[in-house]
């Protein structure tokens, strides 16, 4: 194997610096302009929050390496319409594809 040169490095260093802060500065923008269209819709009343009908159990650990599970009855949770959790909701997406919810105890 040949030894890498200096400049080499130098300049792999500053590619792999330049996509992590453009990897950062995306989801910067991409979670400011979210939380401006949430706020918006907020404002204007135009449907920020969603419902989806969750299913949430409980995994209750016994003796023998045994699981018994105590499934409860579904409930709407409420949710935020955007790409990202605001106000202390959900994105609807996520909820919509983890419609079960365990709780292990």
């Amino acid at each position: 194997m040949t030894p890498v040169s200096a400049d080499v490095r130098v300049f792999l260093k500053r590619i792999v610096i330049g996509a992590v802060l453009s990897l950062a500065l995306v989801l910067l923008v991409g979670y400011a302009g979210d939380t401006a269209v949430f706020r918006y819709r907020v404002s204007a009343n135009r449907q920020p929050f969603g419902q989806v009908t969750v299913t949430t159990y409980y995994a209750v650990g016994e003796k023998g390496n045994k699981t018994e599970y105590i499934f409860n009855q579904p409930q709407a949770m409420t949710c935020a319409n955007a790409l990202f959790p605001h106000s202390g909701f959900a994105p609807c997406w996520y909820l919509r594809r983890h419609t079960e919810q365990r709780t292990d105890i």
